[in-house]
C-alpha cells in the first residue's frame, strides 16, 4: 500500500515514526535520484518509487544498509526454503534494528504479518497498543492452494520441494496474532484463513484499502479492435496464470492481453503463455498509469491474495475488473466487474466476450467502476482505518509507530 498507514497516521496527528527498511529520500539512496531516467535499470526505478509522500524526512528512520543486505539475500536464495528463511531473518532483524532505538513518546506500535513479532512482544510488555496487519492469507491457506495448482500444473514452475521453514513462519504469524490487541485484515477472505486457521477471530477487522487520487482514466474502446485486457503481478500460479493462458486462447478472436509482472515461470509455460499474452516483465509503479491507459478491462484470477492493490488501481483507471473472491477486492459482480470462480478460465472468457460484444455495458462497467473507487480513495481508507483501531481498542491514544518493511 506504499506508505499508506504512516501517512494516514501522520495527517491525523499521531504518528510518532516510521521504520522501513529502505526509501528513496533518506540515507545514501536518495543520491540516486540525480542519475538521469535512461541510466536508471529497473531495479533502481521501484527503488526510486519508494517515497512516504508528504511524510518529513525527520520522521522517518530507514535501514539501507539492511534494504540492500535483504535484497541481496533474497537474489542469492536458490530454493524456496531458502527464500523463507531470507524472510524469517528480515523480519527478526527489521525488529531488532527498531528495538535499538527509543521507543518512548509512542502509546502503540503498528506492524505487517511476518515483520513484527519481536517488536509486538516489547510493546506488550509495556502495555502499549499492539496493532498488526495481515496483508495475505495465512501461510498455511496459501500453501493448500498452491499445493494443489502445482499438482494440476507441474511444469509450470520450479518444484517447491520441501520448506524446512515454512512451520517456523506459520507459527511466527500465528504468534503475532496473539500477541496483537487487533489484526486489521485487507479482506473477508483474510479475515476468514484466520479463522481457518484455527485462531481466535474476535480482534480481527476488515478494512478494505484505498488508494491516492488521480489515476488516469482510459479512453474508451475504438470500434472494430479487439478487447485489451491487462494483468498485473507477478506470472505465476498463485495469480492464476493457467487461467490467463486458458481465456487468452479461449477468446483470441475478440481480445488481445497484456502481462505486467515478473515472470516466475519455468521457460516452457513462459514461452507457451507468451504465445497469447504479451509478457511485459517487471514494470515500475510509476510506469504502470501507462498500461492501464492502454486496456479496456483489467483481470485478476488469483487464487491467493489480501486485497490485490492492483484492482483498486484499476477501478480508478475505470477498467471494470474480472477477480476471483480470493483476490480479497471492492469489485461487485455484474456491476463494476465480475467476481468468477478460482480455476475457471471459461467463466473469464465468457465475461470477455460479453464486455466485447457490448460496448454500451463496458462504458456502464467503467463508469461504475471510477464511481466505485472514489469510495477507496487514502482519505476514505484513513477514515475506516482509525475508526477500527478507535473502536476495537479504546484505550488507543497518543502516537503510533509504524513498522513498514520490505
Amino acid at each position: 500500500m506504499h506508505y499508506a498507514v504512516p501517512r494516514i497516521f501522520y495527517r491525523a496527528g499521531v504518528l510518532g515514526r516510521l521504520y522501513t527498511d529502505i526509501c528513496a529520500v533518506n540515507g545514501w539512496p536518495r543520491l540516486l535520484r540525480a542519475l538521469p531516467s535512461a541510466l536508471r535499470p529497473p531495479t533502481l526505478r521501484r527503488l526510486l518509487g519508494r517515497v512516504p509522500r508528504g511524510l518529513p524526512r525527520d520522521r522517518i528512520t530507514a535501514f539501507s544498509s539492511f534494504g540492500l543486505e535483504y535484497a541481496r539475500r533474497r537474489a542469492a536464495g536458490g530454493n524456496r526454503a531458502e527464500g523463507t528463511a531470507v524472510h524469517l531473518w528480515a523480519g527478526r532483524t527489521f525488529c531488532e534494528l527498531i528495538l535499538r532505538h527509543d521507543l518512548d513518546g509512542v502509546s502503540g506500535v503498528y506492524t505487517f504479518n511476518s515483520a513484527g513479532l519481536e517488536l509486538l512482544r516489547h510493546a506488550r510488555e509495556r502495555g502499549l497498543l499492539c496493532v498488526m496487519e495481515q496483508t495475505i492469507a495465512p501461510a498455511g491457506v496459501e500453501d493448500e492452494l498452491l499445493a494443489a495448482e502445482c499438482t494440476a500444473f507441474p511444469d509450470w514452475q520450479p518444484p517447491r520441494g520441501g520448506d524446512v521453514h515454512r512451520a517456523e513462519f506459520a507459527d511466527r504469524e500465528r504468534a503475532e496474532w496473539e500477541c496483537a490487541d487487533l489484526v486489521v485484515c485487507g479482506s473477508e477472505f483474510v479475515r476468514s484463513g484466520i479463522a481457518e486457521s484455527g485462531a481466535p477471530v474476535r480482534r480481527c477487522v476488515v478494512v478494505p484499502y484505498g488508494l491516492d487520487a488521480g489515476t488516469s482514466v482510459h479512453g474508451r474502446q475504438e470500434p472494430g479492435r479487439r478487447l485489451r485486457v491487462l494483468v498485473g503481478g507477478a506470472v505465476c500460479l498463485r495469480k492464476g496464470a493457467p487461467y490467463v493462458l486458458g481465456a487468452a486462447c479461449a477468446a483470441k478472436a475478440l481480445a488481445e492481453f497484456r502481462w505486467c509482472g515478473k515472470v516466475a515461470l519455468l521457460p516452457t509455460a513462459s514461452s507457451r503463455l507468451g504465445q497469447h499474452v504479451d509478457l511485459r516483465g517487471p514494470v515500475a509503479r510509476s510506469e504502470m498509469a501507462e498500461h492501464y491507459a492502454w486496456a479496456d478491462v483489467f483481470l485478476l484470477p488469483s487464487i491467493c491474495e489480501g486485497s490485490a492493490t492492483v484492482c483498486y488501481e484499476a477501478l480508478a483507471a475505470g477498467l471494470p475488473v474480472i477477480t476471483t473472491p480470493n483476490a480479497g477486492s471492492v469489485v461487485r459482480d455484474g456491476i463494476d466487474g465480475f467476481v468468477v470462480p478460482i480455476r475457471d478460465g471459461e467463466a473469464i472468457a465468457q465475461k470477455l466476450e460479453l464486455l466485447a460484444r457490448d460496448h454500451e455495458r463496458l462504458a456502464w462497467m467503467s463508469a461504475n467502476a471510477i464511481a466505485r473507487s472514489r469510495e477507496y480513495t487514502l482519505e476514505k481508507y484513513g477514515e475506516r482505518l482509525l475508526a477500527a483501531i478507535a473502536k476495537g481498542q479504546p484505550r488507543a491514544s497518543g502516537k503510533m509507530l509504524s513498522a513498514q518493511p520490505f
